[in-house]
């Protein structure tokens, strides 16, 4: 019995150091900040303000007008406390899907408007999110970005419930928004694709295609993001160029040298186009040619 109660007493010393480990988890989250992030303390969540909200702005965001048009609409709508739909940001990498939801912020923080991003693996954490969201009078966007699931995986499932086929619907405070390289979140094979077969000359697809494309449909915003053209490629370069306050140089050296930077990345993209205009306006700076503005 001795042993007993020596292996309860260091067992409860082990758990009471684990616990002094775990930083605190905050009794309520700061209502005030613009941008909050799910987190997790041990089994525990909790919604931490996050310090420096994103600052980016709608105008900077080049070669998407009309999906910038499309979602920016959707959100005035949201705002406003009329009918608004979830969002399905899709498409090749760098191509400004997670920048122009961060946009919005920006855009409409005075609104009301309010972004709580949720990590892909914390997904299953979406009944215990919502109900912190549900009574506030602001509005919230869960942002989940870059999603890509494996088949089973368990964040899949709970998304899919929240959006639609719960018990209960979202509140009418709270949309969500996410982005995927991805239309059908799922990855797909072609065996999958040529699972057809015919009934009465009618075509079904094989189960296994339907579930995959059951999450995206739950989105009734669909957004597509394609490559960019080397003109609109080009042109976002001097956009962020101006911006960043680089030196004069030869324009057409400048435009072969982002070609070039493009080329080495495999992409022409908006992000792309960034980090071409950061590092040209930097090295430039650096040689004593000028200084760019940050």
């Amino acid at each position: 019995m001795a042993e007993y109660h020596d292996l309860i007493a260091r067992a409860e010393a082990l758990l009471g150091r684990i616990e002094a480990l775990v930083p605190p988890v905050p009794e309520a989250p700061d209502w005030r900040a613009a941008a909050l992030r799910w987190r997790r303390s041990g089994t525990r969540g909790f919604l931490e303000a996050v310090a420096d909200a994103p600052r980016l702005r709608l105008g900077d965001l080049r070669g998407i007008d009309a999906q910038k048009e499309e979602l920016v609409r959707n959100t005035r709508q949201f705002l406003a406390g009329l009918p608004a739909n979830n969002a399905l940001l899709w498409g090749a990498r760098g191509t400004g899907k997670s920048s122009l939801v961060k946009a919005l912020l920006h855009r409409f923080r005075r609104e009301g408007l309010r972004l709580v991003q949720v990590d892909k693996e914390d997904l299953l954490d979406l009944p215990d999110i919502v109900p912190l969201l549900a009574p506030r009078p602001e509005r919230f966007i869960v942002f989940a970005d870059d999603l890509s699931f494996a088949a089973g995986d368990a964040g899949y499932r709970a998304l899919k419930a929240v959006l639609e086929g719960g018990l209960t619907d979202l509140p009418a405070n709270v949309l969500v928004y996410a982005t995927s390289n991805r239309r059908h979140l799922l990855p797909e094979t072609q065996r999958e694709n040529q699972e057809t077969r015919r009934i009465d000359g009618e075509i079904h697809p094989g189960e296994a295609v339907e579930e995959k494309i059951s999450l995206s449909e739950r989105f009734g915003l669909w957004l597509a993001f394609h490559p960019l053209s080397q003109d609109r490629y080009l042109e976002i370069v001097m956009h962020w160029l101006k911006r960043l306050g680089a030196p004069a140089v030869d324009r057409e050296a400048t435009r072969t040298a982002a070609l070039q930077w493009a080329l080495q990345r495999g992409s022409r993209s908006g992000r792309v186009a960034w980090q071409f205009a950061r590092d040209w306006a930097g090295r430039h700076a650096l040689a004593g040619i000028g200084r760019p503005r940050t």
